[in-house]
C-alpha cells in the first residue's frame, strides 16, 4: 500500500514539496472537481424533489454519500499523514479507493432510484469494501509512523470509517426491504444516527481540534490531545450505545448514548470556544462557518435527545427525520464550505501569493452567504408553511450555489496554472479519478432524465385484452398517511379503466408507484395527483418508493375479479375482509359507527337469570372499513356478557338460526355433564342449558361444536363474570375479551390454514381491532377502575398492560394475587387462552393512558386501546 515511488527525488538529496513532487496538488484538484460534481447533482435533485419520486432521498444521499464522503476520504487521509508524520500512501491505491467509493455510491443511488435491489446491493458492497480498505490504510499508517502530538486525532477518522460501514449495511437492509416492517423504525433511526453522527460527526470533531486554532492563527491549547481522547471515548461510546439501542428498539439505551455523545461534543465545543482570541483570524469566513456548524451540531443533538426521551421510537422517527435537513445544511454544508474556504488555497496554490489570491476568491460575499445559509436553517427547523417554508430551502440553496461557483472559479484557475507548470509529479487529472467523476455525473444524470419522463401522470396497463368491465371507468380515492396506503386493496372487474386519485395527507412526502405502470410525483402534504392506469386485466401491486416505506407497510393491491357486478359503483371506503397484510388500523371508521360498550352492566336482581342466545351468521365491522361475516351468539362477536353472583342460576336458551350448520355452547362457569347441554343442535333447533355459578371468576363460554378452532375463530365466544363475594364498588368497571381475528371466507381453506398456523390478521379487544384507540374509554383523574379481562383465544393468551400506571389489585383464575395495601404492585395481567381475571388501578392525573396486549405483535396489530382521563 505504500511505495517509495511516491517521492520523485533522486539521489540522496532532500525531496521537494510533497504537494508538487508527489502529485498531491493534481489529486486534490481532481478530487474536488468530483466533490463539486456531486454538489451540483445534489442541488439539481433538491430543486426537483417536489416533482420526482425519491428525489429528496436522492438529494440527501448525493450530498452525504457523494460530496461529503469524497471530501472526508480525501482529507482524512491527508490529515492522518500530517498528524502521524507517516509516509504517503501509494497514489495509485489511493485513487483506486476513491474511485471504488464513488462507483459504489453511484450503484447505490441508481439501484434505489430504479428499484434494482441487486444493483443496490452491489453498490453497497463496493462502497463498504472501498471504505474498509481506507480504514485499513488509516490503521497501517499508525504502525511505524513517527507519530506526534495530534496522532490521537487519527482515531476519529478510523472510527468514522467504521461508522460508515455500519451505516451502509443498515442502509442496504432498509433499501432492499430485507429487515421487514417490524424492524423498520429502529433500523432507520440507527442508520440516520450512525451516518450523521458517526461518519460525518466524528471526523468533523476530530478535525476541528486541529483546524480551528489553525484558522484562527493561534496556538493549540496544551490539553487538546488529552481532551481529544476523552471526547472520542464519550462520542464513540455514546454512538455505539445509541445505535445498538435503536436497532434493538430499546429507547433508554438510545437516550443514554445520545446524551453521552452530546456531553462529549459539549466538552469539545468548550475547548474550541476558549481558543478564540481577539485578534483577526487568518480566514474570518472559515472561522464563522465552522463555529456556526459546531453550534448547529449541539442544537441538533439537544433536539435529538429531547425527541428520543419524550416519545416512543415510532413517533420520534418522523420528527428526527425532519432534523436531517437541518443538520445536513447547518452542520455538513457549513463544515464543508468553511473547511474548503481555508484548505483549498493551501493544497491548490503554488505559493503564498497565489494562496492569498485563491482565498480572496473563495471569501467573496461570505457575510451574506453566511446569513442566508443560517437563516435558511432556522426556517427549515421551524414548522412553517409556504412561502416561508420554501425560503428555508431556497436560501441555503442559493448560498451553496454561490460558493460552488467560487469553487469552480478556483478549480479552473488552479487547473490552468497547473497545466502551465506541468506538475512534474503527474498529470493534472488522474485518469481513475477523472473517469470516476465523469462516470458518476453521466450515470446519475441519465437516471434523473430516464425517470423524469412523462410517465408520472398516466400510463397504460400491461395487459392488452379487454374483459367484462371493458368500457367502464372507475376512479378510486387513495390516501397516503401514517406509513399506510388506504385503501390497502382495490378490487376491479377485468377490463375496467382504473384511475387513482392519490392524496398525501401525511406530514412527510410520499409517492405512489404502480407495478408496470405510472408513478406520481413526490407529493407534499395536501397535494393530489391522478394516475390513469388504463384497462386492468391482471393483478398489480402499488407502493411508496421512498427507501424503507414499502417494507414498513406502504403497499396496496389491485386485484382483478371476474364478477361483472363489480363494475358498478360502490363504496371504496368499505374494504373486503381479505386484505393482504391485515386491516389498515390507521383508517377511520365510517360515520355513525359506534364501538362496543366496554362497561360491565350491573348484575341483574334476583338469583335466576334467563337468557336467550341466537346462533347466526352476522356481518360485523371488525376493523376500520373492514366488514367480515362472523358466526355469532346474540348477533355480536363476542357474544353478550353474562353477569351474576356466586350461587346464581343461569338458564340459557340456545336457538340455532344458522341455516347451514349445527352449533352448541359450553359455559366454563358451570359444572355438569356435557353430554346433553353441550350437544350440537341442528338448524332451527333449540336447547336449554342450565348451570349454577358455584365459583367466582371471569369465565369463557364458546361454541362446543367441532371443529371448535373454526367456530371460536369465527366469533362464537363470550364472557361470564361472577363477582367474588365482598367485591367493593369502583367508579368504573369494564370487560375486555381478547381474541384473534381471521379474515376471509369463514371455513375456507385459506382461513383455516391461518388458524392452524396461528397467523391471524389482527388481535382484538371485544371483537373489533383498535376500536378503543378510535373511541377511548373515559373517566376522571383520581377515579378507580376495574378491568375484567378474558382471553378467548382460540390460540393466543394475553399480557394485559396499561401504560402510565400500575395495578394494586390482581385477581386471576378465582384467586387474588394482589390486594390494596400490599407492598407490591403489578404491571401485567397474564392469561393463557380461556383464562380470566381482573385488575384495578387509580389514574393519578389527566392524560391519555394506552392499554395493550404487551405482546407487541398483538398490540401493533389491533390489541390496543386508550383510556382518556380528564382533570
Amino acid at each position: 500500500m505504500y511505495s517509495k515511488n511516491n517521492d520523485t527525488a533522486v539521489g540522496g538529496g532532500r525531496p521537494p514539496s510533497r504537494f508538487k513532487a508527489s502529485g498531491l496538488r493534481s489529486r486534490h484538484l481532481a478530487a474536488h472537481v468530483l466533490v463539486a460534481a456531486w454538489v451540483v447533482l445534489a442541488l439539481l435533485a433538491a430543486s426537483i424533489q417536489q416533482t420526482l419520486p425519491v428525489a429528496r432521498w436522492l438529494a440527501i444521499h448525493l450530498f452525504l454519500l457523494g460530496a461529503a464522503t469524497t471530501a472526508i476520504v480525501v482529507w482524512s487521509e491527508h490529515f492522518a499523514v500530517a498528524m502521524l508524520h507517516a509516509r504517503l500512501p501509494d497514489r495509485r491505491w489511493s485513487n483506486a479507493r476513491l474511485a471504488g467509493v464513488n462507483t459504489g455510491v453511484v450503484g447505490v443511488l441508481t439501484g434505489v432510484w430504479a428499484d434494482l435491489p441487486v444493483l443496490t446491493g452491489a453498490g453497497c458492497a463496493l462502497t463498504v469494501t472501498a471504505v474498509a480498505a481506507h480504514l485499513v490504510v488509516l490503521v497501517r499508517m499508525g504502525r511505524g509512523a513517527l507519530g506526534g502530538r495530534l496522532a490521537p486525532i487519527a482515531d476519529y477518522y478510523r472510527a468514522g470509517a467504521a461508522a460508515l460501514i455500519v451505516g451502509a449495511v443498515l442502509g442496504w437492509l432498509l433499501a432492499t426491504d430485507r429487515a421487514g416492517p417490524q424492524h423498520y423504525t429502529g433500523l432507520k433511526l440507527a442508520h440516520v444516527h450512525v451516518t450523521l453522527l458517526g461518519w460525518i460527526g466524528l471526523p468533523v470533531l476530530g478535525t476541528l481540534f486541529m483546524l480551528w486554532p489553525t484558522v484562527l492563527g493561534v496556538r493549540m491549547a496544551e490539553r487538546t490531545t488529552r481532551l481529544a481522547r476523552w471526547v472520542l471515548m464519550m462520542t464513540g461510546g455514546g454512538l455505539l450505545t445509541a445505535v445498538a439501542g435503536l436497532v434493538a428498539g430499546w429507547r433508554p439505551a438510545a437516550v443514554l448514548g445520545i446524551a453521552l455523545y452530546a456531553a462529549g461534543a459539549a466538552v469539545a465545543a468548550q475547548l474550541l470556544a476558549r481558543t478564540v482570541r481577539r485578534r483577526p483570524a487568518i480566514s474570518a469566513a472559515a472561522a464563522w462557518m465552522l463555529a456556526a456548524a459546531a453550534g448547529w451540531l449541539l442544537v441538533g443533538l439537544v433536539a435529538d435527545l429531547v425527541l428520543l426521551a419524550a416519545r416512543p421510537l415510532a413517533e420520534a422517527r418522523d420528527d428526527i427525520g425532519s432534523l436531517v435537513p437541518v443538520l445536513l445544511v447547518g452542520l455538513v454544508a457549513q463544515v464543508l464550505i468553511g473547511a474548503l474556504t481555508y484548505l483549498l488555497p493551501i493544497v491548490l496554490a503554488g505559493g503564498p501569493k497565489e494562496r492569498a489570491a485563491l482565498r480572496t476568491v473563495l471569501e467573496q460575499g461570505w457575510v451574506p452567504r453566511l446569513v442566508a445559509l443560517n437563516l435558511g436553517v432556522v426556517l427549515l427547523a421551524l414548522p412553517l408553511h409556504d412561502p416561508v417554508g420554501t425560503a428555508g430551502i431556497l436560501l441555503p440553496g442559493a448560498a451553496g450555489a454561490a460558493f460552488l461557483a467560487l469553487v469552480v472559479r478556483v478549480l479552473v484557475r488552479s487547473g490552468r496554472g497547473h497545466l502551465q507548470d506541468g506538475d512534474k509529479g503527474g498529470a493534472s487529472c488522474r485518469p481513475v479519478v477523472c473517469g470516476t467523476a465523469a462516470g458518476a455525473v453521466l450515470t446519475v444524470l441519465a437516471v434523473l432524465l430516464a425517470n423524469s419522463g412523462g410517465n408520472t401522470s398516466g400510463g397504460v396497463s400491461a395487459a392488452g385484452t379487454t374483459g367484462a368491465g371493458a368500457g367502464t371507468t372507475r376512479t378510486v380515492a387513495v390516501t397516503l398517511a401514517d406509513m399506510r396506503i388506504r385503501p390497502a386493496r382495490i378490487e376491479v372487474t377485468a377490463g375496467t379503466d382504473l384511475r387513482l386519485k392519490v392524496t398525501n395527507t401525511d406530514a412527510q412526502h410520499h409517492d405512489l408507484k404502480v407495478e408496470d405502470g405510472p408513478t406520481t410525483p413526490m407529493l407534499a402534504k395536501g397535494h393530489t395527483h391522478v394516475l390513469d392506469l388504463g384497462q386492468i386485466t391482471e393483478n398489480r401491486e402499488a407502493w411508496c418508493t421512498l427507501p424503507g416505506h414499502r417494507a414498513a407497510g406502504m403497499t396496496m393491491d389491485i386485484v382483478v375479479t371476474g364478477d361483472t357486478d363489480g363494475a358498478g359503483p360502490h363504496d371504496d371506503h368499505s374494504m373486503t375482509a381479505t386484505i393482504s397484510g391485515g386491516p389498515d388500523l390507521s383508517a377511520d371508521f365510517p360515520a355513525g359507527w359506534q364501538p362496543r360498550d366496554a362497561d360491565l352492566a350491573p348484575a341483574p336482581d334476583g338469583t335466576v337469570h334467563k337468557v336467550e342466545l341466537h346462533a347466526a351468521h352476522t356481518e360485523v365491522e371488525v376493523a376500520p372499513g373492514v366488514k367480515q361475516q362472523m358466526w355469532t351468539f346474540g348477533g355480536s362477536a363476542p357474544g353478550p356478557t353474562l353477569h351474576g353472583k356466586v350461587g346464581d342460576l343461569f338458564e340459557v336458551t340456545l336457538v340455532n338460526d344458522d341455516p347451514s350448520m349445527g352449533h352448541g355452547i359450553d359455559f366454563h362457569a358451570g359444572s355438569l355433564a356435557p353430554d346433553g347441554p353441550m350437544r350440537t343442535i341442528q338448524p332451527g333447533e333449540r336447547l336449554v342449558y342450565r348451570f349454577r355459578a358455584a365459583k367466582a371468576g371471569a369465565w369463557l363460554y364458546h361454541c362446543s361444536t367441532a371443529p371448535m378452532l373454526q367456530h371460536m375463530g369465527n366469533g362464537m365466544y363470550g364472557a361470564v363474570i361472577i363477582d367474588p363475594p365482598g367485591l367493593k364498588k369502583v367508579n368504573h368497571e369494564y370487560v375486555l375479551v381478547s381474541s384473534e381475528l381471521y379474515l376471509g371466507t369463514p371455513g375456507s381453506a385459506a382461513q383455516v390454514a391461518k388458524m392452524r398456523q396461528d397467523t391471524p390478521d389482527a388481535w382484538v379487544f371485544n371483537g373489533i381491532a383498535a376500536q378503543y384507540a378510535k373511541a377511548p374509554l373515559t373517566l376522571k383523574a383520581g377515579e378507580r377502575a376495574r378491568f375484567w379481562v378474558v382471553a378467548s383465544g382460540p390460540s393466543d393468551g394475553i399480557a394485559f398492560h396499561i401504560v402510565g400506571t400500575f395495578f394494586d389489585t390482581v385477581y386471576r383464575e378465582g384467586a387474588y394475587l394482589l390486594k390494596p395495601g400490599d407492598s407490591g404492585g403489578s404491571q401485567v395481567l397474564d392469561l393463557a387462552p380461556a383464562q380470566g381475571g381482573f385488575v384495578e388501578t387509580t389514574f393519578p392525573e389527566a392524560g391519555h393512558y394506552s392499554f395493550v396486549d404487551h405482546d407487541m405483535r398483538h398490540a401493533e396489530a389491533g390489541a390496543m386501546g386508550m383510556v382518556e382521563v380528564s382533570g
